[in-house]
């Protein structure tokens, strides 16, 4: 079970939004980590044959999936960023609708509807109107439909975009219980939703993969340090100037900051161990919140 893209590019008028991809993909979690514009949802919306690409191929078992045609997608289950759905339906409604749709037989799909408001717990739910749903009622209603066909292929893209912190937990742990026997990819620009259940971390950046591989392997190959430091608070603004700044903590006696630097950024800093999010600084520049992770209080960093 492998799905194998070979210099894959994707070019629209001005833009070049996927530039000569090739990666293999099993059975595991894949997240697909990078700033919005990177390039995750053209490539995903390739890999769901919803965009043929410019150049490359993409393969399942050395299968073109666009020539597979409707065999690919049966295989396939897509959360796209914004899901389509009837306002005024059910949840039960809903994803009996999306079953029709996909072909499955009116008793196959009764059961898989059931047995997946169960997985996704939205049970008592069902009879909810779509509309009356939250935010992170939706994505799980969203994961449901993607999982109706009991696909081989879950992609996902920024499931968990606009969740609070306990649903985006919820989120994840979902996500790490159906990745058994299939192939998750999802594309996020949330470190702390791959640090957990990814087997394996994709780094993209102007439409390319920067680097591949466990978060172990891909922080020991950081290409910086990462050092804490305390300086008076009017010098901050300096050390933001020349460094890259992943924290700054107020603490008593003045401000403790998380530098990425290849030297020791002075005498007084202390060599600390890289996390993901310095790991996602390094490498795109900023922090995975889009800005520098600023603490009020000491001792509390964000997350």
């Amino acid at each position: 079970m492998e799905l194998t893209v070979k210099n894959l590019t994707k070019e629209f008028k001005d833009l070049t939004a996927v530039r000569g991809i090739s990666l293999t993909m099993t059975t595991g979690v894949y997240g697909l980590l990078g700033v919005n514009g990177a390039g995750k949802t053209t490539l995903m919306r390739m890999l769901c044959t919803l965009l043929r690409p410019t150049h490359g191929s993409i393969t399942w078992d050395e299968q073109d999936i666009f020539s597979m045609d409707r065999d690919y997608r049966r295989l396939l289950g897509y959360l796209p960023q914004d899901f389509g759905y009837y306002p005024d339906f059910t949840v039960y409604d809903y994803l009996m609708y999306v079953a029709s749709i996909k072909g499955l037989r009116p008793v196959t799909a009764k059961h898989r509807t059931k047995a997946l408001l169960e997985q996704v717990g939205m049970a008592e739910n069902a009879r909810k109107k779509m509309k009356k749903l939250s935010g992170g009622m939706k994505r799980r209603v969203g994961i449901a439909q993607a999982m109706l066909g009991n696909p081989k292929i879950l992609i996902l893209d920024e499931p968990t975009a606009g969740l609070d912190p306990s649903e985006r937990i919820r989120f994840r742990n979902l996500i790490s219980t159906l990745s058994e026997e299939r192939l998750v990819l999802l594309s996020t620009h949330i470190v702390s939703d791959i640090a957990y259940i990814a087997n394996e971390i994709l780094l993209m950046k102007n439409g390319s993969i920067e680097a591949q591989g466990t978060s172990q392997e891909l922080l020991s190959h950081m290409p910086e340090q990462v050092w804490t430091l305390t300086v008076p608070r009017d010098q901050v603004n300096t050390y933001m100037h020349h460094y890259k700044i992943s924290n700054i903590k107020t603490v008593p006696g003045g401000t403790e900051l998380r530098i990425l630097s290849g030297t020791r950024p002075s005498k007084d800093a202390i060599l600390e161990n890289a996390t993901l999010e310095d790991l996602f600084l390094a490498y795109f520049g900023e922090s995975p919140y889009g800005h520098t992770n600023v603490d009020e209080s000491a001792g509390e960093q964000d997350g």
